[in-house]
């Protein structure tokens, strides 16, 4: 398929609009999950852009959930079933929203919890492990520290073993982490760390006991301390 490259405003970033055309290219071919996307020299010649282009594309393709990329070998469709719900104007949420968003997130997280700590596997205990680690790794900046505990997050959602789980809550992680940032940046950031530190690792330990009361409990109290520290108060916490 040959793009028509004058829909290519100049006021519209090339990075974006060919992100989108990637995406309904994706959907016109009903590429299979696993699919492998044509290499970003190639690309760049299609569209007559640089290859920096086609990697911001790819970029935000990935960051959506729809395309894996792996080192060496390109770029690949993800499964549909294992893709985020997308929420449209993140940036236009105001604390109303965020705070309707935030209380979707706490019934649907203590639950995760509990079924992560019914049905995870090993895997899903390294997965958890893992991100724990990431936690702990030195962090320069909000965003790292951000990053790093949405991945605790989901990586707890797929230990549900309910795909549903892990759309859902990467959505809502995802919608709300600009406004966390921002609250964060009031916070000192070693302080912030440690308190999430100390309520992650009371979720992990209850989740690797397969204790879903404990679970239930340990997330509750996270959530909690989440909304307090970016200024919520949310009925179910009273």
């Amino acid at each position: 398929m040959t793009p028509d490259m004058t829909a290519f405003s100049r006021n519209t970033q090339l990075s974006t609009r060919i992100a989108a055309h990637l995406l309904a290219q994706i959907e016109a071919d009903g590429l299979a999950a696993g699919a492998r996307l044509p290499t970003e020299a190639a690309m760049a010649r299609e569209f007559g852009v640089s290859r920096a282009v086609i990697r911001e594309a790819i970029a935000q393709l990935r960051n959506e959930g729809l395309v894996e990329t792996r080192q060496g070998a390109g770029a690949f469709v993800v499964d549909p079933t294992a893709r985020p719900i997308r929420l449209d104007g993140a940036q236009d949420m105001d604390n109303r929203a965020f705070q309707h968003l935030f209380q979707l997130r706490a019934p649907l997280e203590i639950e995760a919890a509990a079924l992560a700590a019914r049905h995870r596997s090993a895997d899903d205990l390294a997965r958890i492990t893992a991100a724990l680690a990431r936690f702990d790794a030195p962090e320069d900046s909000a965003d790292s520290s951000v990053a790093a505990d949405l991945d605790f997050h989901r990586a707890l959602a797929q230990a549900t073993g309910n795909p549903y789980f892990v759309q859902f809550l990467t959505a809502i992680s995802d919608r709300i982490a600009h406004v966390i940032l921002a609250a964060r940046a009031e916070i000192p950031l070693d302080a912030l760390h440690a308190q999430t530190r100390r309520e992650h690792g009371e979720i992990y330990a209850a989740i690797a006991a397969r204790d879903a009361r404990a679970a239930r409990a340990a997330m509750r109290a996270h959530l909690a301390g989440g909304a307090q520290r970016v200024g919520l108060r949310l009925e179910m916490f009273d």
